[in-house]
Order: structure tokens, then sequence, then C-alpha cells
């Protein structure tokens, strides 16, 4: 049965039902950038070229028609945001030789009539997909894209007419194809909610909260409608139903447009936005599925991706899935279903555990150090191992849970002696950071928060130096990755705003969501969607990221909805909400908040166990708290700050952290 969830009304509400399905109403639900329902329009005119009569009937689902006269005389229609799916039109009157043609981009930068964005392949000529042409002779009545012809993720249309025969269409709309298995897509069971008067928008970390929740939608699609591989070299064009592996229903995968592939590591990030703003882990789980599904029987390893790409050769993707493994258990509590990839899980962290050479770190072979972009992954490479050690720490806590006592113990051993090895070996105590490998004075960006995130410091001054040797790589754009020559990433700088928030820098963290290249540029440039996530892009604030690094000059295929950028969504509520889980569905919890320059905040997210929300403010000196947790579950508060310390009422002792249970509303305050 579902329950709607009252506001919080502080102590006042004690006695309230706290089981819910779907997130309070507030002011927070004019950031949903989520439609109301699967089919959309288009918004607005963008422009127009040549002669097209009525252009504006073709907006906001008026029913009215419009007229295109002349070869090459086109219109481009604005959605107004990211949107994917399957688009109709209707045909009123065509001639014989009346023709149509379909151009669509996520960035204004690439509107053309001959081209769209490319989706399928990157070329420095921009062509791979070029247009989608209706079929000749055109046929009056409703022309709809089959699923293979669906744009995964698009903001612009280009409807073009191909020929001096005029044409008159109506009706244009979209069926979103995306989260297939929800039938209300704003349906959120979490969310959040601050104002940031420090910045231009105080209603930026909301805004973002939101367009990371939209982004991980977006990529969540039916398991048959995978971009086709490999590529349509011989011609133009895309297709969007291939397998995105042996599984029925949907997976998560990297991105909208593209490549509509799972990617392990991207689910590092995008696996965590999926609890804390919808509560439905289905698309991870069935994501794992497939990627223990591919693999090795004789060696052990796993793919670097699912089909149908299948790339190969990752140790640090192979992390990735273990660690994807246990984050989908403690946000769901299915055991069953680590039984039943058990043996596999043990089979891959084999393989990996059997390159640990004689230094105790693991030396990554050339042929698995692929990762996300970055180079020189081969080696004692500290982000690869970063993600080992926590490997090893997850997989000894799910053996406990399976009551592999023995193993548990051994992974515990294996774990302590690499973070021993790890510090010994790659600290470096003249810059306060870590090296990327024993061989290199490089200090990376992604194995620095990765150690931090993972708990492979040793002391929280540690935590501190790194977090001030991060910023030494920001500019007034944003950080550029020492990693990868050129390159601002969101997906590393995800986990790097996790590691200022863990060094207790809130005010830091939030400083590096505002540079004008990190997310604040994602959702105020021109050039983007402004409502869901980019992939990447250089240290001049261009499209041209990864440039020679396989994307070959091609600006134009840049994923404007990207699930490994969406960092900041559970960084806000894990951090400045201060709530976590720290067992399975939250039967125990922690909330800490982080105090980053705000005056008050809230929200929450919903697991198995029912509803986990925090509210608190800021103000004249009081720091004023309010919990709720489901019944049954116990957890921690620690509040920030010193003074007197208040549990309902009542003066507690302690000078920061009280043990509570759940079942009520709980006021807690700091005088």
């Amino acid at each position: 049965m579902y329950y709607w969830r009252l506001s919080f009304l502080f102590a006042s509400l004690i006695g309230v039902p706290l089981s819910i399905a779907v997130a309070p109403p507030g002011p927070w639900d004019a950031f949903n950038f989520a439609p109301p329902s699967r089919t959309v329009h288009p918004k607005t005119i963008h422009s127009v070229r040549g002669l097209v009569q009525n252009a504006q009937q073709l907006v906001a689902n008026i029913e009215g028609q419009a007229t295109l006269n002349g070869n090459g005389s086109y219109v481009v229609l604005d959605f107004g945001q990211e949107v994917g799916g399957m688009l109709s039109l209707t045909i009123n009157q065509a001639g014989h030789s009346s023709a149509l043609s379909l151009a669509f981009t996520e960035s204004s930068l690439f509107i053309n009539p001959t081209l769209s964005d490319d989706s399928c392949r990157s070329v420095a000529s921009l062509d791979a997909d070029g247009v989608q042409p209706l079929s000749s002779p055109l046929r009056i009545g409703t022309f709809t894209q089959t699923v293979a012809q669906q744009r995964g993720g698009f903001r612009y249309l280009t409807v073009v007419s191909n020929s001096n025969a005029p044409v008159t269409i109506s009706n244009i709309s979209l069926h979103t194809t995306w989260m297939p298995h929800w039938d209300n897509l704003r349906a959120y069971t979490g969310y959040f909610f601050a104002q940031d008067l420090g910045f231009h928008d105080p209603n930026f970390l909301t805004r973002l909260w939101y367009a990371g929740a939209y982004t991980v939608q977006t990529n969540t699609i039916d398991s048959h409608q995978a971009r086709e591989q490999p590529c349509q070299v011989s011609r133009p064009g895309w297709a969007n139903d291939a397998s995105g592996g042996p599984v029925e229903g949907p997976i998560l995968v990297d991105g909208a447009k593209r490549d509509r592939t799972i990617w392990p590591g991207d689910m590092g990030i995008s696996s965590h936005t999926e609890l804390v703003a919808l509560n439905d882990l289905l698309p991870s789980k069935n994501s794992l599925i497939v990627m223990f599904s591919t693999q090795d029987p004789v060696t052990g390893s796993l793919q670097y991706s699912g089909p149908p790409i299948n790339a190969m050769g990752s140790d640090t993707y192979i992390c990735w899935s273990l660690i994807g493994t246990h984050n989908y258990y403690l946000y769901t509590g299915d055991l069953d279903f680590v039984r039943t990839v058990w043996g596999n899980f043990t089979k891959a962290l084999a393989f990996l555990e059997s390159q640990v050479d004689f230094t105790g770190l693991m030396n990554v072979p050339l042929d698995f150090a692929n990762d996300w972009g970055r180079d020189n992954g081969q080696g004692h490479n500290s982000a690869a191992n970063a993600v080992l050690y926590r490997s090893l720490v997850v997989a000894a806590d799910l053996a406990t849970h399976l009551g592999h006592a023995d193993l548990a113990a051994a992974y515990s051993v294996n774990a302590t002696a690499l973070k021993k090895v790890f510090n010994n070996v790659l600290w470096d105590d003249a810059v306060g950071m870590y090296r990327d490998s024993d061989i290199s004075n490089l200090n990376p960006q992604d194995g620095n928060s990765l150690a931090v995130l993972f708990n492979v410091t040793n002391t929280h001054a540690q935590n501190q130096a790194i977090s001030e040797g991060l910023t030494n790589f920001w500019t007034d754009i944003g950080p550029v990755s020492p990693e990868l020559n050129d390159t601002i990433i969101p997906f590393v700088g995800g986990f790097e705003v996790q590691a200022h928030f863990i060094a207790g820098q809130g005010e830091r963290a939030l400083g590096l969501l505002h540079r004008e290249v990190m997310w604040g540029y994602m959702l105020y440039t021109d050039i983007s969607v402004k409502s869901s996530l980019l992939e990447g892009y250089t240290a001049n604030g261009s499209l041209r990221y990864r440039a020679t690094g396989g994307y070959n000059f091609d600006d134009s295929s840049i994923s404007h909805s990207h699930g490994w950028a969406t960092g900041p969504t559970p960084a806000l509520t894990f951090f400045v909400l201060g709530l976590t889980i720290t067992s399975a569905q939250g039967a125990t919890w922690s909330v800490a908040p982080v105090l980053s320059g705000l005056d008050a905040a809230e929200g929450g997210f919903e697991t198995g166990l029912g509803w986990f929300g925090v509210k608190w403010t800021n103000k004249k000196g009081v720091f004023t708290l309010t919990l709720e947790a489901p019944s049954g579950t116990r957890g921690s508060v620690t509040m920030p700050g010193t003074g007197t310390l208040q549990v309902d009422g009542k003066k507690t002792s302690s000078p920061s952290t009280v043990e509570l249970h759940g079942g009520h509303h709980i006021l807690i305050q700091r005088l």
C-alpha cells in the first residue's frame, strides 16, 4: 500500500506514518525534469530557414498544420531539454515528389539540416549519422519511427524539405522509451532541497540534484534497445535495437545517445543516484548479471563493458563490477542475488589478486590497463589498487553475510596488507598526495580521490592534505585531470567532490560544483541541453573531449546525458544532508551533515525498509536537525559544531554523536 508522507514539521509530526512510495511535494518539484507523460512535444521554434508557413503550429501540442515549401527549407524544433524515444508526425498533404528528412542533435552547436550529431561512430568529418530520410513517396497519415530508428538522446529536431514540392505536417510528438518499467516518470522516491545563496542561482544545488536523477533515468533503457555494434560504415545512420545483454527488462547504461551500453565503472556513480532519487536498483541488478555473464571461464576476468560493444581489458572495471555487487546488496538486502553470482564474483577477484606481485600491489598488465580514458593505467597504478582494496573490503563483507567466515577473514587480511603497502610505496609526503605509481611522480586526480573515498588513507590528516592538493588542478573552468591531458572529467570529479566532503571541506566541495566548467557549466552553458549532465569537455570549455583519445576530434559525439557525471546527486544526499545507510537497506544508518556554508537543507530517500529523511537548519548559532528513520532500525547522529546537545528537548552528555533508534521523528539541537 502507498502512503503519502507529509512534509517535515519537526517534533509536531511524531506519529505520522513513515512508509512512503513517493517523495513529498514541495518547491523541489519545480526542478524535476521528468515529463508527466511518456508523450512529449516540442516546446519552441529554435529557427526557420526558407519558406515554412505556420511553423508555430508544430509546438506545444497545438492542433495545427505547417507547410514546408522548397528544397532545403526547414524548421528546427526545440524540446527544451534532453529527450529520447520514437518520433511521430502526421503528413497531411504531400505531392508525389515531396520528400522529408529528420536530423537530431543534443547541442545547438550541431544543428544542421543535412547531419545529425554522431551517436554511433566518432569521425572528424562529423557525418557518421547523417539524417533519417522518410520513405518516398510520402504517405498521408502518421509516420512513427521504429525502435531501431529512435534517437536515444536529443534536444533539437530539424525537419527538412528535400524537394520543391510542398509538404504539410502536424502533430509532432515523441514517445519516451527510457525507464520502460515505470508508469509515472516523475514518481521519485527521494528528494533534495537547499538554497545556495552563495551562487548566482540560489536553486543551483536543487537543480543539480534533479539533473543527475533525470540523467540516470534517460540512461535506463530496455535491454533490447542498445546501440547497434558494429556501427554502419558504408552509409550514415544509426540503430538502437541491439541486445544489451542476456537479460530481460531495464539495464543501466552509460549514456542516452551513446554508448547505450553497460559500463560498470559508470555504475560506480550512477547506481548511487538510482538509490537516492528512485529507489530502483533493478537496472543495476540486470546490468551486473550481464557483466558476470561475460566472464572468461578460464581466467575469471570480466569484460570492460557489456554487449554489444564487448570491450575487454580493464582491471579497474572488473573491480567496479565487484564493488557494484556490494552496492546493490547494501541498498536492497538481496542476498539471494549475491549467492547467485558468488562463484563468478570470487573467480573474478582471484583473477585480480593473481596480479599482486612481490611488492604487495597489483601490477596491472598492459592488456588490462584500460580505464575511464586516462593514460598509463598499467603497473602499480594507484587508482587500480584503490579500487582493488575496496573490492577486497566489500568481498569480506559479502562473504561474512554468506557465512564464509574463513574467506572473509582472508579477504580482510589481504585488504589490510594492500593498504599498508599502498601507503608505504605510493604516499608522497613532500606533496601530501599519492603518486600515480611507484615509477611516476604524477599525482593523479582519480587515484587520490578514490583513496580518500575508499578509506585507503591512514589518517584524517592525509585526507585533508589530499583535499588541498586536488585544488592544484583547479582552474577558473574546473579541474584539469593530470592523468589525461586537456580534459575535465565529471566521472573523476564526482569522486573528488566526495573526497572533499570526507575531508570535512564542505565549502571546498561546493566550490568544485560551482566551477564554471564543472556542474555549473553543464546546467547553464548554451551548448548543453541544460537538463542532463555532460560526459566531459576540455580545458578551454569546448566539447572536444578526448579528441585524440578515441573520439577522433568529433565534438558532436560527446554525450550530453551521461550517468557517470551524476556524482553530486548522491554526494548532496550523503554529505550535505549527511544521510547514509551502513547495513543492508538501512537496518543501520548514519547522519553526519558536513557544513558547507548553507543555512538549511532537507531531503531523504527510501529503501525496502521505509523512509529515511533529514531536515536541518543552521541559524543564529543554533543547529537544528530533524530525523526520520523506519521503525526497527538504529543509527548514529553526529552533529557539527560545539555546544550543548539536546535530543527531543533533553540534554545529552555526548559532545557530538548520539545513538538512536528509528520509528519516530527525532529533534536534535546543538545550542
